[in-house]
């Protein structure tokens, strides 16, 4: 071989090797994120979903069963059709406020849910419950407590709870890499979530394991667990869709292993840059009707 072609060829190798290098630098740089950090960037992505949104949401609770080989209700399921609407607060936009109503069936119409999300850890999150059959308003709580104003903390009767629909509070959590690997043919990150002692005392969790895509920053699957250890509930997020620049899971299906019922949750309409008023998002807006709808029509409206 002659001097010019092989250092023609020494180059070729040298600039191959040069590229080999740059992305396994790229690729070490993805896959050095800190458990913590992968977490930070869940938590940034999911507020962007709660942002001047309103939605129209399908809960469908039942006992479960296997058939074939696939999952599938073994009773009538119990359907609720709910609107949802919520913004953004608080210093840099990471406290949440939001008003949830059932519209069907028709014998739960108007029952409905304000939550107010702090990113504080030192501030509980505080949510109400609106049951119209009694025209009262009680508070809701995750904590284990024998106070009769205190009413259980699911949503709607679902097997989804006020804890599993939080937002931040990171520093509430010890964050742990277990594995990284594929999922769904996604790359992933498994981060463990131990709640630290303060939290823990109101939690109904002993850990959470997420299954993280760490291209799109959405939680594919959780996994949680008692505090034995014990797994308990899981949730798995079904499509995945990007809307106005958010990617977002279409249907996700909290699976309460225990009882052995699930609640799917379809998002059947979004929408984003909703003039939401703050003063909607108020107890008046879960007891007086009159005030409720008419915000409720503007924001379909705009919806349209």
């Amino acid at each position: 071989m002659n001097k010019t072609v092989r250092n023609d060829l020494n180059l070729k190798l040298l600039m191959l090797s040069f590229c080999v290098a740059m992305f396994s630098l790229n690729v070490s740089a993805d896959s050095d994120m800190s458990a913590r950090e992968i977490m930070e960037r869940v938590d940034e992505e999911s507020r962007k979903s709660t942002d001047s949104a309103f939605t129209r949401m399908k809960l469908t609770t039942c006992k479960y069963g296997k058939k074939d080989g696939k999952v599938k209700c073994a009773e009538k399921p119990r359907v609720k059709l709910v609107e949802n609407a919520q913004i953004n607060t608080g210093i840099d936009d990471k406290d949440t406020k939001s008003v949830a109503i059932i519209l069907e069936p028709a014998s739960e119409r108007g029952i409905g849910m304000l939550s107010y999300s702090y990113d504080d850890s030192d501030r509980d999150n505080e949510t109400w419950l609106y049951l119209s059959a009694l025209g009262k308003v009680k508070r809701i709580s995750v904590r284990n407590s024998d106070d009769e104003e205190t009413e259980s903390a699911s949503i709607f009767g679902t097997e989804m709870t006020t804890e599993d629909q939080e937002s931040g509070k990171l520093d509430d959590y010890t964050y742990e890499l277990l594995e990284q690997g594929k999922f769904r043919g996604r790359d992933v990150a498994v981060v463990e979530s131990i709640p630290k002692p303060h939290r823990l005392s109101k939690s109904s969790y002993g850990k959470t394991q997420s299954w993280v895509d760490t291209e799109r920053f959405i939680t594919l699957k959780v996994q949680m667990f008692d505090k034995n250890s014990n797994p308990i509930k899981k949730l798995e997020v079904g499509k995945v869709e990007k809307i106005n620049d958010v990617w977002m899971g279409r249907s996700l299906t909290f699976f309460n292993t225990v009882s052995n019922r699930l609640t799917n949750m379809k998002l059947e309409a979004i929408n984003f840059d909703m003039d939401i008023k703050e003063d909607f998002l108020t107890q008046r807006a879960l007891t007086d009707q009159a005030f409720r709808e008419k915000y409720l029509k503007d924001l379909r409206k705009q919806a349209k």
